[in-house]
């Protein structure tokens, strides 16, 4: 197994063993048993830095262990719907907007929103014409 493949596989499962409820609860008694202890150490220096050492470091990689696995989910994701504007009849310009500037992004957004907007009237219209049809019908037959 090599580099890569290891550090994916180990960030993917302390991300999802960190993320749990039981891994809170572990969290949440250590802190208490500190905060316990703190009369037994008379609340020194070094008992408030054994925690904030811990935290510090735990909080130090976890942040690299989050955004890695963050990261191939986004990738993940962003094949996945490239694929599927490949095969859909979508707009092919969609595939690779994520590497677009901000400003690209909200003119893209814009555009999307005006057709929504267009989209959501033509509905309208159809329906309208449905309904008209339907209650004209009925009155013939009436």
């Amino acid at each position: 197994m090599n580099a890569d493949r290891l550090f994916s596989t180990f960030a993917s499962h302390t991300a999802r063993v960190t993320g749990s409820a039981p891994a809170f609860a572990v969290c949440l008694l250590v802190v208490l048993a500190w905060a316990a202890t703190g009369p037994a150490f008379g609340y020194s220096q070094t008992w408030q830095l054994v925690i904030n050492t811990g935290t510090t470091i735990i909080t130090f990689l976890m942040v690299f262990l989050i955004q890695n696995t963050q990261n191939r989910d986004s990738l993940a994701l962003q094949t996945k719907l490239d694929e599927l504007i490949l095969t859909s009849e979508a707009e092919n310009e969609f595939i690779g907007i994520e590497r677009l500037t901000d400003r690209e992004l909200e003119a893209l957004h814009a555009r999307c929103a005006l057709a929504a907007v267009v989209h959501e009237r033509l509905a309208l219209r159809a329906r309208e014409e449905i309904s008209t049809r339907r209650q004209a019908a009925g009155d013939q037959a009436a």
